[in-house]
């Protein structure tokens, strides 16, 4: 599975011209799950991403996560995260997991995520979204999980 997350002043994902999520401080988590993956995956990657100390602390050093700060969660489906562009001019995304089995990981990702966290909110799986955030830093962080 695989993440960006972006630490964010403030971020919203807008379908169709209508806000569908937003948050102010907390982090924007472009997601793609991939062949392969499990649940096991998705909450491995949560737990970490949780806990990640990307927010500063009085002293200016990134000492804080995400749940010390009380910061949201916007969370965003993109399967083109998956890009292979070794060869050619066009990207492979043969490595996302399937729409079906990416959705459920998404579906399951979030859920976790509600449990956990008192603030998520999320785009709409495999729509045209627009993304628009206040990045923070800038502090841009890709993570990968696997089995």
């Amino acid at each position: 599975m695989i993440a960006v997350l972006q630490r964010v002043r403030q971020a919203s994902v807008r379908v169709d011209g209508e806000v569908v999520g937003q948050i102010e401080q907390g982090l924007l988590v472009l997601l793609c799950a991939e062949q392969g993956d499990t649940n096991a995956v998705a909450d491995k990657l949560l737990a970490k991403m949780l806990k990640l100390r990307i927010f500063s602390d009085d002293a200016g050093k990134m000492n804080h996560s995400v749940q010390d700060v009380g910061g949201g969660l916007l969370v965003v489906s993109q399967f083109t995260l998956a890009a292979d562009v070794s060869g050619g001019n066009r990207p492979s995304f043969t490595q996302a997991a399937k729409p079906d089995e990416g959705k459920r990981l998404y579906e399951h990702f979030v859920a976790q995520a509600r449990a956990a966290h008192p603030l998520v909110q999320t785009g709409q799986f495999a729509a045209d979204m627009q993304v628009a955030l206040v990045n923070d830093g800038p502090v841009t962080i890709p993570m990968r999980m696997r089995a």
